[in-house]
């Protein structure tokens, strides 16, 4: 037990090193955009399935409330917290359009989204890029493995190339919290 746990640290470690060195430059890119939009008085909308959704309620936690450094909120909504609006359109329309169905109704042109997945192949998410696409709301993907489907789709990808599920969010927390710090930093 404790020397496959220690495998699985070094794994990860090693993982967070190389991937998140090389796209630091990448994350404060995009921190900047997403400063840029939301100065502009757009928002960003944040979708994800199980871990995914979690992690899309924790990011916009930390924009509208804070994360180190006290600020103004910043104008931000996961898209997995409505229950009602959940399962209204999951029990409507169905599972794969309850994100599309809300970005239908909120979203508006110069929005950002941030799609996490990470498998890259959730169908609710390619329907809420392809929803996006339509309003003229740009798309971030957070993603795994090898980006699947979603990789070709969303205007920006960053894709953790990893088969396990675990240290891809380990690396996707990462990137909302050095997103956190460079959208501080902005303020």
């Amino acid at each position: 037990m404790i020397l496959q746990l220690k495998n699985n640290l070094r794994e990860s470690t090693e993982l967070q090193n190389g991937y998140l060195t090389s796209e630091l430059p990448h994350i404060v890119q995009l921190a900047s955009e997403i400063h840029r939009a939301m100065n502009s008085g757009n928002k960003i909308l944040i979708c994800g399935n199980g871990g995914s959704a979690a992690d899309a309620q924790h990011f916009a936690a930390e924009l509208t409330g804070r994360y180190l450094k006290e600020r103004g909120a910043y104008p931000a909504l996961a898209l997995t917290t409505d229950t009602s609006a959940l399962t209204a359109i999951g029990n409507d329309y169905g599972f794969e359009v309850i994100f599309s169905r809300q970005i239908e109704g909120l979203g508006k042109s110069g929005d950002i989204l941030i799609a996490i997945s990470t498998s890259g192949q959730s169908a609710n998410i390619i329907k809420a890029v392809e929803a996006s696409k339509a309003c003229g709301i740009r798309t971030i993907g957070l993603l795994g493995r090898d980006g699947g489907a979603l990789k070709n789709l969303v205007d920006d990808a960053f894709i953790v190339p990893s088969q396990v599920t675990a240290r891809i969010q380990e690396i996707h927390e990462m990137i909302l919290h050095f997103l956190c710090e460079s959208m501080d930093s902005l303020s």
